[in-house]
């Protein structure tokens, strides 16, 4: 797929010519720099769930929604506005000199379509309001219909930082409005300019003083255009005071010491996950186990279907497997809620930083760690923001390199895995598989860089990183049910589907003497295929029919792992004991024996399996769209020779040792 292509989503199929010549619903595209509170005007306008992250570049795609504004803004004279109006938010950018594929995007939508929107809204920080005028200076060379919504006016003032919007809007002869999209401020005013922005007639374009070819002479004029702007506008300008910012940032990037903060404050998240979300997950396993599995029985009794291979489907095959999926859903809310309020408060945005140094060893600049960290979410989307990096090559590298990082389905199975050997350490052995991850980012980064991609140019880190700020709890939950809503909906279809190939694999038996949907599941196809794999990784300390049972679902989505232990150790929980428990002592059990009495050992070597040998079926589909079969082929043999390699390693040594 042309990673350049215009979205269809991106323009509106229901516009249309009205009488004036104008589209009956206009489109409003909001555009200017990352980190500028872009998105989060989107979401204020729309109502809708768009991802806001606080880090730069974190708008990689194009946003579409509905602005209703007799719903969100009281606006006295809005009848003078339609009733709804399309809104984009373009990809986050400084420019429109097309140098990176956003770019490109930004420029295609607002000036080389037919359908290019009705007004432009350049979204500028007031703490920074220079760095987002010289995209304003460029859209005003062009006859397009352009306000400045100016934000971030909070932080500007604690930066003794003051900027007059009327002196700003009379010297750059645009609409100037304040806004605070984070508390839902200024709307009206918002709404109003709006209006009277559409309603004007389109501007003319504002000279060059070069000629036309001279592009450094263009540079010129628009940077004194700009300072001349700020200028006017600056009421008060401390550029000696020290923010708080900058104060926190003397510590959190320093060498060594910001880096042992960064591994801290992940380590407490991953430890805060999973004790308190046990005693939650606990409750929704005895739910599913007791009352949901009961109710169901019974209501299967009622319409005669009782004791019959649809009850085996439905409670052994539905309500345990997706059941036990559905029990991590307090753990996953937490760790998103958390990674909101990291993302919200601008300590993320150091990630990039901190990690630059290890980037570019492999041979990538900083920015290639936004998809890298997108890929801990879920590899899917992560492979899709490769496409902010300008070499061909280092998107090629950054692809291969996804798949390495642990996403929230191996979280799950993490968590599982970690909870049943290792207790009150679950989180430590969690927090310790993404230090592996890193680590195998770096090496396998570097071993690519050396044999396949040894000439991909290394490039510094220019980056500017937004100011710390108190996270706010409604922008926190909407983040976070954007990531679980995702994750319900990414999993849900997979998991139903997985559990259903389970259950009929484990309903097929292999000798008549036992009828469909009453044979053991050792005794049945899906053990049969299981059984005969199950060999090749005795060395590996897991060689369980079992556990091959559940990686062989697990290349499907790693999450069906979990729903395939739960099927095929499908068993009534002891008096006072819950499934989730007597699901822990089989597989305990399981690996034990596969083990020769290493249990520890088999389980770390299993993780570190897990977490390499391939990626889901989702992610295999995007790194195909983006660099092609053979490199999609390539990379799924490296890894699964490499997971299988250090799974014997681990096991081997730790057998050694525990």
């Amino acid at each position: 797929m042309n990673s350049n292509a215009i979205p269809q989503s991106a323009v509106s199929a229901t516009s249309t010519p009205g009488e004036s010549g104008r589209m009956a619903t206009p489109t409003l595209a909001l555009v200017g720099v990352a980190n500028t509170g872009k998105t989060t005007l989107f979401n204020a306008l729309t109502s809708a769930n768009a991802a806001v992250g606080n880090w730069p570049g974190s708008t990689v795609a194009v946003s579409q929604g509905v602005w209703r504004v007799s719903q969100t803004t009281a606006f006295s004279e809005a009848a003078a506005l339609p009733s709804v109006l399309n809104v984009l938010d373009l990809p986050g950018t400084y420019s429109l000199d097309s140098i990176t594929p956003d770019e490109q995007l930004t420029r295609t939508l607002l000036l080389d379509t037919a359908n290019s929107p009705e007004i432009c809204v350049v979204v500028v920080d007031a703490s920074r309001v220079s760095h987002g005028l010289y995209l304003l200076s460029q859209l005003r060379e062009h006859r397009i219909k352009v306000m400045v919504a100016l934000t971030m006016n909070d932080v500007a003032a604690k930066r003794n930082l003051d900027i007059d919007p009327i002196a700003l809007l009379n010297a750059l002869q645009v609409p100037v409005v304040v806004v605070d999209p984070r508390r839902r401020k200024g709307l009206e005013t918002f709404a109003q300019a709006v209006c009277e922005t559409l309603n004007a007639p389109v501007p003319t374009p504002r000279p060059l003083r070069s000629d036309a070819s001279d592009v450094l002479a263009h540079d010129e004029d628009r940077f004194t255009w700009i300072a001349a702007a700020v200028k006017a506008a600056s009421k008060n300008q401390d550029a000696d005071q020290v923010s708080v910012s900058d104060r926190i940032d003397a510590w959190l990037l320093a060498p060594y010491i910001g880096q042992i903060i960064f591994l801290a404050v992940l380590w407490l998240v991953f430890q805060l996950t999973t004790s308190v979300a046990a005693p939650l997950q606990e409750g929704l396993s005895q739910l599913f186990s007791g009352p949901v599995s009961e109710g169901a029985a019974w209501a299967l009794a009622a319409l005669g279907v009782g004791e019959s291979w649809v009850e085996g489907l439905i409670i052994s095959g539905l309500i345990t497997g997706v059941g036990m999926v559905l029990t991590f859903v307090p753990l996953l809310t937490l760790m998103f809620a958390l990674l909101a309020i990291l993302e919200d408060s601008g300590f993320l945005a150091r990630a990039t930083v901190i990690v630059d140094r290890m980037m570019r060893t492999i041979g990538l600049p900083g920015r290639a760690f936004l998809p890298l960290i997108v890929g801990f979410g879920c590899n899917v989307p992560g492979i899709s923001a490769t496409r902010i990096l300008t070499n061909s090559k280092q998107r090629l590298l950054t692809v291969m390199l996804v798949p390495l990082t642990s996403c929230t389905a191996r979280l799950t199975v993490f968590v599982m895995v970690g909870t049943v050997f290792f207790g009150q350490y679950a989180g430590t052995a969690v927090f310790l598989m993404y230090l592996v991850s890193v680590n195998l980012v770096v090496l396998f980064g570097y071993l690519f860089r050396q044999f396949l991609f040894a000439n991909i140019p290394a490039e510094p880190l220019a980056i500017e990183l937004p100011p710390y700020q108190l996270p706010k709890l409604r922008l926190t939950a909407a983040a976070t049910w954007v990531r679980l809503s995702d994750f319900l909906k990414t999993a849900g279809g997979v998991i139903v589907a997985a559990v259903c190939a389970v259950w009929l694999l484990q309903s097929i038996p292999l000798s008549a003497e036992s009828a469909f949907g009453e044979v053991a599941p050792k005794d049945s196809a899906y053990g049969a295929i299981a059984r005969t794999l199950a060999p090749a990784f005795t060395p590996t300390g897991f060689g369980s029919w079992e556990t091959t049972a559940a990686l062989m679902v697990g290349f499907v989505a790693k999450e069906a792992v979990i729903s395939s232990w739960a099927q095929t150790y499908a068993v009534p929980a002891a008096s006072g004991e819950t499934a989730a428990g007597a699901l822990g002592e089989k597989i305990v059990a399981a690996f034990a024996e596969s083990s020769g009495g290493h249990p520890g050992a088999a389980a770390f070597s299993f993780m570190i399996f897990l977490l390499i040998y391939s990626p889901c079926v989702a992610t295999m589909a995007a790194q195909t769209r983006e660099i092609g079969k053979k490199w999609t082929l390539i990379s799924f043999v490296i890894y699964l020779l490499m997971a299988y390699t250090l799974a014997v390693v681990v096991f081997q040594v730790g057998r050694l040792l525990w």
